[in-house]
């Protein structure tokens, strides 16, 4: 017997419903950041056609061409694409644990704790890629077990942990300001423009890791399977199914907070992107839950059009691309927060 659920879909014998829509919103998403890819590699002090950017990716054409394009921007773009995803998917994770479409690191606070773990590592340790990444971690988990701990009361409802996550992301705001205020002056200028979320410094160094990191975690995702589904529709019915909830829960938490952790050590806590990606990819797919791959599309084609911008839309000036996610995220949040009071 098949069911019907009034939706065209693509069935994958033997195992597997696929609906149409999705596939065809993930397509044109990853259509359209490749594109805007293509057309970051061509913009700026040397324009180069499209045609050229294709042939420099692809080895051939000029050696210029293939300087500017291959080596000086294309791991920026990358960063750019990659990191967006990692955003999403962390977003789609946030949001589907707390079943509130404010569920992301950066309203939660974990970006915060990431920022505070770096800049105890940089005081007390120093400078450097692998130095920022261990204290971007090791500072988002800590954050993370703090506001899973407080939280914690017969179990995780969502608005709580939003509601302490935004009281603990306050308090460590407040000591990252007094990090800043003690630091020596160069540190301080250095650590309040990556605070902002930029790719200005993107390098080759900084793509395999993250690359790598997202890779592995997506791998780890896909093992295992629909359980944050089931979580969405809430704990006695994900339990009724045979998902241990509190272990699958801290599972899927550990996973979003090295996601978020990631970005940070990468580029800054890049705000808002994970806030809008899911629930963007969500309303264009029509699906009642955070579906991960739209997220992660999503996520990528926002961040490259924000680093486009904020190259280009004052230029010579550089912008921090966290500069342009928090205005355009802070439109989007500002009409979240009037949609959802009117359903009240």
């Amino acid at each position: 017997m098949s069911l019907d659920f009034g939706r065209r879909t693509i069935v994958l014998r033997p195992v597997a419903r696929v609906p149409v829509r999705p596939l065809v919103v993930c397509a044109v998403l990853v259509l359209a950041a490749l594109a805007t890819a293509v057309l970051a590699l061509g913009t700026g002090e040397v324009d180069i056609p499209p045609v050229d950017v294709l042939k420099a990716l692809a080895g051939q054409g000029s050696g210029a061409y293939h300087l500017v394009v291959v080596e000086w921007r294309l791991p920026r773009v990358l960063l750019a694409l990659i990191l967006g995803a990692a955003l999403g998917i962390a977003g789609a994770i946030f949001q589907a644990l707390t079943r509130n479409p404010l569920g992301s690191p950066d309203v939660i606070g974990f970006n915060t704790g990431a920022v505070t773990g770096v800049l105890v590592t940089t005081v007390a340790v120093g400078t450097g890629y692998y130095v920022t990444a261990a204290g971007a971690l090791v500072g988002g988990l800590l954050t993370a077990a703090a506001v899973y701990l407080f939280a914690y009361r017969r179990g995780v409802q969502g608005f709580r942990l939003i509601i302490v996550g935004i009281a603990i992301g306050a308090v460590l705001t407040s000591v990252n300001q007094w990090f800043i205020m003690r630091a020596d002056l160069t540190v301080a200028l250095a650590v309040s423009i990556w605070g902002q979320g930029t790719l200005n410094n993107a390098a080759w160094r900084s793509v395999g890791p993250v690359a790598v990191v997202l890779g592995v975690l997506a791998v780890v995702l896909v093992a295992m399977g629909p359980r944050l589904s089931l979580l969405e529709m809430g704990e006695d019915a994900a339990a009724a199914l045979g998902v241990r909830v509190e272990r699958a829960r801290l599972a899927y938490l550990v996973i979003g907070v090295a996601l978020t952790a990631a970005v940070a050590a990468a580029a800054g806590p890049i705000s808002f992107v994970s806030l809008a990606a899911p629930q963007l990819a969500r309303r264009l797919t029509g699906t009642p839950g955070v579906a991960m791959a739209p997220a992660a599309a999503m996520g990528a084609l926002l961040l490259i059009v924000s680093d486009w911008l904020a190259l280009h839309a004052f230029a010579p000036t550089q912008l921090p691309v966290g500069v342009v996610t928090v205005a355009v995220g802070g439109a989007y949040f500002a009409w979240l927060l009037l949609r959802q009071g009117r359903k009240q």
